[in-house]
C-alpha cells in the first residue's frame, strides 16, 4: 500500500488504486511524492531524531507533529468524498487524542522518576517556570488579546494630579535686580509646583494636674485627649494600619520604617495594633456588607486561598461597583458561601416546596425525599433541631453524609430565600464553580471564564486550532452584541439575541472536543443570557477576580495570619480599604478619622446607601 502526499495549501484528497491521493488544488504543477513503507519508517526515524531533547529517547515533541501536520496541511472539509472525509476527521481527532494521552503520560512519568528519586535520598526535577515569549500562545488561555482585538479605540483621558495637590506654602523667587537692564517690566509669575513631604517626629509630653482635696480625700487628675490611647498617637497607629493594608508592607518592615524616621516601638507592638481593639473597624466592615448587599439586586463572588496558621482556608470575596467585603472560612461549600450571604447570623433550616424541589435537583431519592416530607414539610428548624431529624432518618453517625449535606444545603437555601431580617441576593454573578450554584433566584456566568474553556483545547492538528479560532471569533462577536444592548437595552433586542445565541451554539465544527465544549456551553443560555433579563449585571466576573488578586499579592509578602484576631482584622481592614477606593474616599483619611475618634467624614455604609440610590433611579424599569 502506498499513501501519496503533497503537502500545500488548499489539499484535496481522492482514491487511489494504491492508497490515497493528497493533492493541492492549484495548477503549479506540484509533483506528488509517493512515499512507501519504507520511506514512512525513514519519516519516522527523522522525527525520533529532531524530537526535543530531554523528552525521552526516541520521542517526538508534540511542536514537532504539530509542524508536521501543518506541512501536511490536510483540510477534511474540502475532501469531496464524504465517507473519506469522515475517516479522515475521525484519524485526525484520534491523533488529538493520542497527543493528548502522550503529553499526560510524559508528566505522569516525570512525576514517578521524581518520587523514585525522592525515595532514593535524590532530589527530584527542579520546578522551573519558563519563560513566556511574547508571541508563545501555548499554555495561555487568557481571552484579553482577542477581546482587546474587537474593542473600539478610544483615547484614555489622562488622570490629572496636579489639580489634586494641596499648596502648603508659596516661596517667590526673586530675579537679582542688579542683572535687569533699564527697560525690564515686571509680567507677574511662571509657576512651578514641587511636592515635598516631610517626616518628622511629634512627640509630645502631656503634664496631667493633678489635685489632692483633704476634706474629700481624692485626688482629681487632668485626663488626655480623647484620641490619646496608649503610648502611641492616633497619627502612628494610622500609618501602621495604612502600610499593612494599604501599601501591603510586613510587620518586620514597618517596624523598621518607624524606628528609621525616630519612632521606637517593638513588633509586638505593632501586632497588637493591627490585630486588637478593633471592635469599631469591625462593626464598619459589617455595616459596609449589609448597605453592599442592599445596594443593587446583584452581587458578584469569587474565592481564593489563605492560609492561617499554615493551614488551608478560603477568601469569599463579595462585591459590586461600591463595595468589597472579605471572608475567611475554612472550607468553601455551600454552606460556608451562605453563612457569609446571610450575615453570619445562626443558620435556619426551611423545607417548604422550594427545598423539596432543590432536593429532588440534588439527585435524592424519592423514597426520601418522601420520609423527609413527612417528618418535616412546612417546617423551619434550628441547627440542633436539625441533627435531631436527621438522626431520625440516619440513626448511624457515618450514614447518609453526602444526603445530610444536601437536606442541609437545600434547607438553608430556601430559609435564607423566605427570611425578610438581612438583604436576600436576587442574582449571583461568579464562575461556574459549584459551590456558587442555586444560592440565589438567579445566577449569572461569567462570559471570560467560558471563554478560557475553549482556550483550553489544546489540538496538535491545524485543522482543529482553526476551527477554534473561527468559533472564537464568532463568540466574542457576539459577546459585544451583548454589550451594545447593556448600554440601550429593549425586549425585542433581548429576543433575537436569544435566537442568536440559539444558533451560534448549535453550531457543529467536525471536531468532536470543540463541538462537545459547545454543546456544554449552550446547557448554560439561561445562567449566561441572564443580562438580558436583567442589563446591569456586567458580562464577567473580573471585578471579583481582581479583588481576590489583592489578597493573593498580600499573601505573597505575609504568607499567613497567625491567629483568628489577626484572621478577622485582614479580612475587616481590606474590606474598608478596597471599598473606600470604590468610593473615591481616601484610606488613610478615613482611617485617622475613625482613629481620632473625631468622626467627622461620613461611614462608608452611609455613602453605599447615597450611591445606590442613584443605582436605583438609573436602572427603575418601572
Amino acid at each position: 500500500m502506498k499513501i501519496i502526499l503533497t503537502p500545500g495549501p488548499g489539499v484535496k484528497v481522492s482514491h487511489h488504486d494504491n492508497g490515497v491521493i493528497i493533492n493541492p488544488p492549484s495548477d503549479k504543477g506540484q509533483v506528488a511524492q509517493e512515499v512507501n513503507r519504507n520511506e514512512v519508517g525513514e519519516l519516522g526515524q527523522k522525527t525520533k531524531e529532531e524530537g526535543v531533547e530531554g523528552r525521552g529517547k526516541g520521542r517526538i515533541s508534540l511542536a514537532e507533529i504539530r509542524r508536521i501536520l501543518a506541512d501536511l496541511n490536510i483540510r477534511p472539509d474540502e475532501i469531496e468524498d464524504k465517507q473519506l472525509a469522515e475517516k479522515v476527521r475521525k484519524v485526525l481527532q484520534l491523533l488529538d487524542r493520542i497527543s493528548t494521552d502522550y503529553e499526560g503520560l510524559g508528566v505522569e512519568n516525570q512525576s514517578l522518576r521524581d518520587a523514585m528519586n525522592l525515595l532514593k535520598g535524590e532530589q527530584g526535577q527542579p520546578k522551573i517556570k519558563a519563560s513566556k515569549k511574547k508571541n508563545d500562545d501555548q499554555g495561555d488561555i487568557s481571552s484579553e488579546k482577542e477581546r482587546k482585538n474587537r474593542k473600539a479605540r478610544t483615547n484614555k483621558k489622562s488622570k490629572a494630579k496636579k489639580d489634586k495637590i494641596k499648596i502648603d506654602r508659596t516661596e517667590i523667587c526673586e530675579v537679582d535686580k542688579s542683572s535687569l537692564p533699564d527697560d525690564a517690566q515686571f509680567k507677574g509669575y511662571r509657576s512651578v509646583l514641587v511636592q515635598e513631604i516631610i517626616i518628622k517626629t511629634d512627640n509630645v509630653e502631656y503634664k496631667k494636674e493633678v489635685y489632692y482635696s483633704p476634706s474629700q480625700n481624692k485626688t482629681y487628675t487632668g485626663q488626655l485627649p480623647p484620641e490619646v490611647e496608649g503610648e502611641f498617637g492616633a497619627g502612628i497607629k494610622t500609618l501602621v494600619y495604612t502600610q499593612k493594608h494599604v501599601a501591603n508592607m510586613s510587620e518586620a518592615k514597618i517596624e523598621e520604617f518607624l524606628e528609621n524616621v525616630g519612632i521606637y516601638i517593638s513588633a509586638a507592638t505593632i501586632s497588637r495594633i493591627l490585630t486588637k481593639n478593633n471592635e469599631l473597624f469591625h462593626q464598619e466592615k459589617a455595616d459596609i456588607f449589609q448597605a453592599g448587599l442592599a445596594s443593587s439586586r446583584y452581587q458578584q463572588i469569587d474565592d481564593t486561598g489563605a492560609k492561617v496558621k499554615g493551614e488551608k482556608q478560603y477568601m469569599q470575596i463579595v462585591s459590586n461597583p461600591y463595595y468589597a467585603a472579605y471572608f475567611t472560612t475554612p472550607r468553601k461549600d455551600r454552606l460556608s458561601v451562605l453563612d457569609i450571604l446571610n450575615g453570619g447570623q445562626a443558620r435556619n433550616y426551611l423545607f417548604n416546596e422550594e427545598a423539596f424541589t432543590l432536593l429532588a435537583g440534588f439527585g435524592l431519592s424519592k423514597k426520601l425525599r418522601t420520609q423527609l416530607e413527612e417528618l418535616a414539610l412546612d417546617q423551619e428548624f434550628d441547627e440542633e433541631q436539625l441533627e435531631a431529624l436527621l438522626a431520625q432518618i440516619y440513626p448511624k453517625p457515618e450514614q447518609g453524609r453526602n444526603n445530610r449535606l444536601r437536606i442541609k444545603e437545600a434547607g438553608v437555601i430556601a430559609a435564607y430565600h423566605q427570611q425578610r431580617e438581612y438583604p436576600v441576593i436576587e442574582v449571583l454573578v461568579s464562575d461556574d464553580a459549584p459551590q456558587f450554584k442555586q444560592l440565589t433566584r438567579g445566577q449569572g456566568l461569567c462570559w471570560i471564564h467560558e471563554g478560557r474553556h475553549f482556550k483550553k483545547l489544546r489540538p496538535v492538528v491545524p485543522w482543529h486550532q482553526e476551527k477554534i479560532d473561527d468559533f472564537l471569533g464568532q463568540y466574542w462577536d457576539y459577546y459585544y452584541k451583548l454589550l451594545d444592548f447593556k448600554a440601550n437595552p429593549s425586549p425585542g433586542q433581548a429576543g433575537q439575541l436569544s435566537a442568536e445565541f440559539d444558533e451560534l451554539f448549535a453550531t457543529e465544527t467536525g471536531y468532536q472536543a470543540l463541538d462537545e465544549r459547545i454543546a456544554k456551553t449552550r446547557a448554560k443560555k439561561e445562567n449566561l443570557l441572564m443580562v438580558l433579563k436583567y442589563p446591569e449585571l456586567p458580562l464577567h466576573n473580573n471585578a471579583s477576580e481582581l479583588e481576590a488578586r489583592v489578597q493573593a499579592r498580600k499573601r505573597d509578602v505575609s504568607l499567613h495570619t497567625m491567629s483568628q484576631d489577626g484572621t478577622k482584622a485582614n479580612d475587616t481592614f481590606l474590606t474598608i480599604v478596597r471599598t473606600a477606593k470604590k468610593l473615591d474616599v481616601n484610606p488613610y483619611q478615613y482611617i485617622y478619622d475613625r482613629v481620632s475618634k473625631r468622626f467627622l467624614l461620613p461611614s462608608l455604609a452611609d455613602l453605599i446607601k447615597e450611591k445606590s440610590l442613584h443605582y436605583e433611579d438609573f436602572f427603575d424599569t418601572g
